[in-house]
């Protein structure tokens, strides 16, 4: 799947895109009905499968700390794109001159003169150009204008709910995994490259794999029971690791920034510099500060025994 970073380096389509336009955080299985949706119309045009989504998400540009967590970042949306078979994601920088384009530019400038748009798919609450102003009914309009379709997809609902990014977040943020996997269509993941950090837990004999969130809010933190993907030499050693994580900045150590620290049972060597997804099994508890680091090794033991526990009975 090719990734278009920017609209200055999308060249223009002679042979036009079915396309549809979002965040797509996370990836879930609302936005596996729009693109199943989108698949089929490509396969039918013959022309390429494409996905419009924005960095920052607008949210972030707006509210900052105060937008939701993330629950992907665009690397992970890339990988579950490619894996559904897309053809191309273009990533739109996000700034406050490209959200003061009004709808009708948005149309014209963008969806007509650069993607020739032959089919649009969007979610049934999509909203786009200034002022959010916009929406279906203008679409449909520019669609007869302009000669291509579009349709928006209704919802997938589960227990009579919309599968959303924010339903996810909420499930998250309460510790119900199980809940968030069931819209998701898959276990919650972070992934990332593992960095150097302050190497406090090999003094107690406990070392971690140090991954730090490139989001300004994640959506999730506490102590987690983990499986790790990508320890072993990729393409050679798949093996799913088990381990214990921790989300958080780390308050009785000062920690200033959001990062994931994994201890992985079982492992010794080097993975500074590896790409590692871990994924959320059970969450154990919130992250909490103690009067002392002393305290602290005293909780991470019990933390790695209800993890190894639970391990084995599942």
């Amino acid at each position: 799947m090719e990734l278009i970073r920017g609209i200055h380096n999308l060249q223009h389509q002679p042979q036009g895109c079915v396309l549809s336009i979002g965040n797509f955080d996370g990836i879930h299985l609302g936005h596996h009905a729009v693109l199943s949706r989108l698949l089929k119309e490509a396969k039918r045009l013959q022309v390429p499968a494409t996905v419009m989504t924005f960095e920052p998400q607008p949210a972030e540009l707006f509210a900052g700390k105060n937008a939701p967590g993330r629950l992907s970042r665009l690397r992970d949306k890339f990988v579950q794109l490619e894996k559904l078979g897309l053809d191309s994601l273009l990533c739109v920088s996000f700034t406050h001159k490209f959200a003061n384009l009004s709808a009708n530019d948005f149309i014209e400038q963008l969806l007509i003169k650069k993607l020739n748009v032959k089919f649009l798919v969007i979610g049934d609450d999509f909203h786009f150009g200034y002022q959010r102003l916009g929406d279906f009914a203008l679409l449909k309009e520019a669609g007869e204008k302009y000669g291509f379709e579009v349709v928006d997809t209704k919802s997938l609902s589960q227990d009579a709910c919309r599968v959303s990014s924010t339903r996810i977040r909420s499930a998250l943020a309460k510790g119900q995994l199980q809940q968030a996997e069931q819209m998701l269509g898959r276990k919650y993941s972070i992934a990332g490259r593992v960095g150097h950090g302050k190497k406090l837990g090999r003094t107690i004999g406990v070392p971690t794999a140090n991954l730090f969130l490139k989001r300004r809010v994640s959506p999730v933190s506490g102590v987690f029971v983990v499986s790790v993907l990508g320890v072993g030499e990729e393409g050679i050693d798949e093996q799913v690791y088990r381990g214990v994580a921790n989300i958080g900045c780390r308050p009785t150590v000062n920690g200033e920034r959001q990062q994931l620290e994994v201890h992985i049972f079982e492992f010794e060597g080097d993975l500074y510099g590896r790409q590692l997804e871990v994924l959320l099994e059970k969450k154990l508890r919130d992250e909490v500060r103690f009067d002392s680091f002393a305290e602290l090794k005293v909780q991470i033991d019990k933390d790695i025994q209800q993890a190894r526990e639970w391990h084995q009975l599942n």
